[in-house]
């Protein structure tokens, strides 16, 4: 979460209660084929997040787009509900879990957890199961990699929670919940603790929550059987004063974690061991070209399936940093700052063979799309662009594609 357009930083959430949850029809299914290895995929199906307090929205949406330039070929409401700011598919793509970022839920200090059942045909979610988050605007969800764990970040809450994923398709109480302590440098911004993020490793082993309130990426070990998280306090990494973590990526081969720093526009790569899920800092630079001014404050990353390039959002900027990934070595250089063509690119989505780029703007109502060049990893606008309201979440169903 960030300032938006004052110390308010939060224009968009209101108190309200959570809606009652729909689904709509989608007229047809999507044709995906790998691009590698000789086949092209003509369609690319995706889910987008929204907040829907005071924008228009109805929730969640679904695409489908070109796989040449991110054209819209349809579009459809696919489940009603509140604030549903962060998404997240099962491994098997069967079912969504969505977080419901309101202050207030059912009476008390916290948001909601959403989950659904997706039809494979139609891309319709219906049956929805919701679960009070156990903290405060809720703004981030993962799920574990057998699918039987949605962990959830509460910004407001300072806190991280762990609900299991019935068979059945319900959401269960949870089975862990972690509250922070402390405070950072900003004492605007990090009177207490504000987890952001909150991912498994690759492996499935150790959890990472991105704590912009503490300047902290706090370190747990997961327990994949039970649901519980263990705090590996040895293992926490203490970032710069006024860091302010946002959100993290691993890179395709689990070795490197990156995070974004909201309050100090940078980017920071750091190395991973996966046998004991420690991570040191390697580098940290900047987010924002040499000589650029006025307040920034980024927001998303992801690598590229290739694991040679870093994208991270600028929101004041509206631009996206391109990092180049150096082998062998790993060290980052920008070598391109984008504008995104909309206000307040919040979160972004490269698609899972690495050829297009899709930037969410949430306050000028847009998803504009970018090509990107196999060669140097750059991006080019395609000229296609998608209306909807406060866009905050792009989430592909396909898996990533490996190279091969």
């Amino acid at each position: 979460m960030s300032k938006a357009r004052s110390v308010n930083r939060r224009d968009f959430v209101g108190v309200l209660a959570a809606g009652a949850v729909g689904a709509a029809l989608v007229p047809r299914s999507v044709r995906a084929a790998s691009i590698f290895g000789g086949a092209t995929t003509d369609q690319w199906e995706l889910y987008v997040g929204t907040y829907t307090d005071k924008t228009g929205s109805r929730g969640i949406y679904r695409l489908v787009i070109d796989a040449d330039r991110g054209g819209q070929l349809e579009l459809s409401v696919a489940a009603e509900c509140a604030n549903p700011s962060f998404l997240a598919l099962s491994p098997d793509r069967r079912k969504i879990v969505a977080v419901n970022e309101l202050e207030q839920y059912e009476g008390k200090a916290s948001g909601a957890v959403t989950l659904f059942a997706r039809d494979e045909t139609t891309g319709a979610l219906s049956k929805p199961s919701q679960r009070a988050s156990l903290g405060g605007a809720p703004c981030y969800v993962s799920i574990d990699a057998r699918g039987r764990y949605a962990l959830v970040a509460n910004y407001l809450g300072g806190n991280v929670a762990v609900f299991p994923i019935a068979a059945g398709g319900t959401l269960g109480s949870s089975s862990a919940m972690m509250q922070h302590v402390g405070h950072g440098a900003d004492t605007t911004r990090q009177e207490r603790p504000h987890a952001h993020c909150i991912m498994l490793d690759p492996f499935n082993r150790f959890a990472f929550v991105a704590d912009l309130g503490i300047d902290r990426i706090k370190a747990y070990e997961f327990d994949a059987e039970r649901g519980k998280l263990t705090a590996v306090s040895g293992n926490d990494v203490v970032l710069p004063a006024g860091t302010g973590p946002r959100h993290l990526a691993f890179s395709p081969d689990g070795r490197t974690l990156y995070v974004t720093g909201e309050l100090s526009s940078t980017l920071t790569a750091l190395d991973y061991d996966a046998s004991t899920g420690i991570l040191r800092p390697r580098q940290e630079l900047s987010m924002r070209p040499s000589g650029a001014t006025g307040a920034n404050v980024p927001a998303d990353v992801h690598v590229h399936p290739t694991g040679r390039y870093v994208y991270a959002s600028n929101r004041g900027d509206n631009t996206i940093a391109v990092f180049h990934v150096e082998r062998g070595s790993g060290r980052l250089s920008l070598i391109q700052s984008v504008p995104t063509e909309g206000d307040w690119p919040r979160n972004f989505a490269v698609d899972p063979a690495g050829r297009l780029l899709l930037v969410a703007h949430q306050r000028s109502n847009s998803i504009v799309a970018f090509s990107i060049d196999p060669q140097n990893g750059q991006l080019t606008p395609t000229g296609a662009r998608i209306e909807l309201p406060a866009p905050v979440c792009l989430r592909f169903v396909e898996e990533t594609m490996a190279p091969r």
